[in-house]
């Protein structure tokens, strides 16, 4: 008998990504969705279409992370083997915009699944989705499970209740509960709000002449990138363990989005950005050209931003057998040559 999982987030980048690993393992997965006037279902329908086998394994089902008895009652209907809660808002962001709600659906509704599980008394193993936004400006490197938090958003503020919850319902009910101290993990498949995302389309759209600039925030902002396929294969691994523990995912390496924008107009067009000016007057040339294609925007500075963050996997290397294996400059290349192809068919 194959196993059961449900997904919260499933249309987001890592709940499509997810459902196509565990359908491909042969698991009966089924997928939490929001009722809206307007379907987001696009990042999976190439799995649930009508023509396509694997929509026999795959049911949707309308919830909301925030409704505790919905939860319940699709845990008690699916008798679920495995949750992965990845719901989440859209981006960073956000929170500062939404902080009650934030902390409703990334913190709170960690909670409600780990409470459902204990209640029903199933035997379900559960996995909650962490962000290396926990470490805030840790000033050590890299960050490891040992490292110290200190969140520096609403976001990360409500995924340490989650985090600290999780602990909590592994040793006071002996739940098999992990986090996944995932780093930023990109793909085609991210969203365009995303500065990565906002980077790759924004480099193929001026490139095809679609759009003049790119607006950008913090240049010097460093993050640890990963590609969001090979994540979804160590969240999977955390529960497929002898024994329930938390886990970094990163790569080791810690990047710029300077180097990000850098990097995307070299493969678009094979020329180095050109940097002149300082601070907000910033602003990038592709080559010899005096319109610039980037600027910087106070508008996309955050209240209070991360300066570096850059992971140490060796945990989930030595216990899981998880290590990444595409590069920075490779995922740099999947997205913009995706992008551009995307644009020209447009």
């Amino acid at each position: 008998m194959s196993k059961i999982a449900l997904i919260s987030g499933i249309t987001g980048q890592d709940g499509s990504y997810l459902a196509e690993l565990l359908l491909d393992k042969g698991y009966t997965v089924h997928g939490i969705i929001r009722r809206s006037s307007c379907f987001n279902t696009f990042r999976i329908d190439h799995l649930h279409g009508a023509r396509n086998k694997m929509n026999e394994s795959l049911f949707l089902h309308y919830g909301d992370i925030t409704d505790a008895v919905n939860i319940t009652r699709l845990v008690n209907k699916i008798q679920p083997d495995e949750i992965y809660n990845m719901a989440a808002l859209s981006h960073v962001q956000s929170s500062f915009d939404l902080p009650e709600y934030t902390l409703q659906v990334e913190g709170v509704g960690a909670l409600r699944f780990l409470e459902a599980i204990k209640e029903s008394g199933i035997n379900c193993r559960f996995y909650q989705a962490s962000s290396a936004d926990l470490f805030g400006n840790a000033g050590k490197f890299p960050q490891n499970e040992d490292t110290p938090f200190r969140p520096k958003s609403p976001h990360a503020i409500a995924k340490l209740y989650a985090y600290w919850t999780v602990v909590q319902y592994r040793e006071a009910y002996n739940i098999f509960a992990c986090n996944g101290i995932a780093f930023a993990h990109e793909s085609e498949r991210r969203g365009k709000a995303f500065v990565t995302r906002k980077i790759s389309l924004g480099v193929a759209r001026i490139l095809n002449g679609q759009q003049e600039v790119l607006r950008l925030g913090n240049l010097e902002a460093r993050r640890d990138w990963g590609y969001a396929p090979e994540y979804v294969e160590g969240m999977w691994r955390m529960l497929q363990a002898d024994t329930a523990d938390d886990y970094v995912l990163a790569t080791g390496e810690s990047h710029s989005v300077r180097e990000f924008v850098d990097e995307a107009f070299y493969v678009g067009s094979g020329k180095r950005l050109q940097w002149r000016g300082s601070g907000i007057e910033e602003k990038g040339y592709l080559g010899k050209s005096d319109h610039p294609v980037v600027i910087v925007s106070p508008r996309y500075y955050r209240p209070t931003d991360i300066n570096n963050l850059m992971g140490d996997y060796q945990k989930a290397k030595k216990v899981l057998g998880w290590a990444p294996k595409i590069t920075f400059k490779e995922l740099v290349r999947i997205m913009v040559e995706h992008d551009i192809d995307h644009v020209k068919k447009k």
